[in-house]
């Protein structure tokens, strides 16, 4: 029995050149499928018309340029429940299956002016049976995309469900704490100016409270600022890390002033999506604040740096430093509270499909490293633009 490469070589070698230049060329769904369909048109001899019908990952439809084909319905639809060949009532054309991955992937059907040569329908079934691992390739490739847009789909809702809460939150202590600090300092005030001036005991006791509001005021506003800071929607990343690095070294930390600088390398074609950015200065936040309240540094350095397929953020401090592991280690007796924000940097990073590593030893300062893949950008293999065909 003649095999369908040595049906399609009888043709002749300029058929075998068209084969191999659509074969590999970039396998993406719908592209292959118009691509093959063009190629039975060419290469037939009396075919004018031909559409190439690719099973849906769900299994239950086929997908071509025009609405979905349910299983069982039509030509194409009873082909691929059948998985047998199905000549037009007319006698103009034919369904053509083609098998891989233990079924039916796809269909080829094709039409003729008049009735379709035999040698013709013989060139699609040849063809369908050597365009068939391509196509459960194509087909693959389209599963393993469509998943990855999910994933990132389902990071964007997570992050953002993560930043209404805590802006709810924000909202919930500028309206209610905020402002009952506020009315209670105009009350101290009040009380301030109306207490006898022989009463030193109790006028003291009535500025210290006064401090103490004042002081937990400012911490509140530095707590909704830290909820949600203004400057990351208005200006974006770039300038949040600017704004956090000025006021962490605003304020003396436990070992005196601290220099907080901040560098930028690189540039993106387009800006990153919403919650990659918020992820990113979350994570920025962490170890920054890690590295003010626990390691006693004088010194922290943040790098963010684009790459046309990731970002990378990086938070090094030359503070006192501590061993990864008793931290990390689950309810070990080294454990220190700051765990849980080195796993929350992970998880964050993990949700966008990226890594956090961290490097520290004690009194060597430490490391947080964030490196995170740019939604719908793919590694390019070094000499090839993405979209051109690799080499057969």
């Amino acid at each position: 029995m003649t095999s369908p490469l040595e049906l399609l070589a009888d043709r002749g070698s300029d058929l075998l050149v068209r084969i191999a230049a659509v074969a590999c060329s970039d396998r993406e769904l719908p592209r292959m499928a118009q691509e093959l369909a063009c190629l039975v048109v060419r290469s037939a001899r009396a075919l004018t018309f031909c559409d190439v019908y690719v099973l849906d990952e769900e299994e239950r439809a086929l997908e071509w340029s025009g609405p979905p084909v349910p299983l069982g319905e039509g030509d194409a639809g009873w082909v691929a429940a059948h998985g047998r060949t199905r000549p037009h009532a007319d006698g103009r054309g034919a369904a053509v299956p083609v098998h891989g991955d233990g079924g039916v992937i796809a269909v080829v059907d094709v039409r003729s002016a008049g009735p379709a040569p035999p040698e013709d329908l013989a060139l699609v079934t040849a063809l369908a049976g050597l365009f068939a691992p391509v196509l459960s390739s194509c087909r693959r490739l389209r599963t393993a995309r469509e998943r990855e847009h999910a994933a990132e789909r389902f990071a964007e809702r997570a992050v953002e469900a993560q930043e209404a809460e805590r802006s709810r939150l924000s909202r919930e202590i500028h309206d209610g704490i905020a402002q009952r600090l506020a009315s209670l300092g105009f009350h101290l005030s009040a009380a301030e100016r109306a207490l006898p001036e022989h009463h030193p005991e109790a006028l003291a006791q009535i500025m210290m409270a006064r401090r103490l509001c004042e002081l937990s005021a400012a911490e509140t506003r530095a707590a909704i600022g830290g909820l949600r800071p203004p400057v990351l929607d208005d200006l974006g990343l770039s300038a949040a890390l600017a704004t956090l690095a000025r006021e962490a070294g605003d304020g003396p930390g436990p070992s005196g002033v601290i220099d907080v600088t901040v560098t930028i390398e690189g540039e993106l074609e387009d800006e990153l999506p919403d919650h990659v950015q918020t992820a990113l200065y979350r994570i920025a936040q962490e170890a920054v604040g890690n590295s003010l309240r626990h390691a006693s540094a004088s010194c922290v350095d943040l790098l963010l740096e684009h790459s046309p397929d990731r970002v990378r953020l990086r938070v090094a401090d030359d503070g006192t430093g501590f061993s990864v592991r008793d931290v990390l280690a689950q309810g070990g007796t080294g454990a220190r509270p700051d765990c849980y924000g080195l796993r929350g940097m992970r998880e964050r990073a993990e949700l966008l499909g990226g890594r956090v590593a961290v490097k520290s030893r004690p009194g060597a300062g430490t490391i947080v490293e964030a490196v995170v893949p740019v939604p719908g950008r793919r590694r390019v293999t070094p000499g090839r633009a993405p979209g051109t065909p690799s080499p057969p």
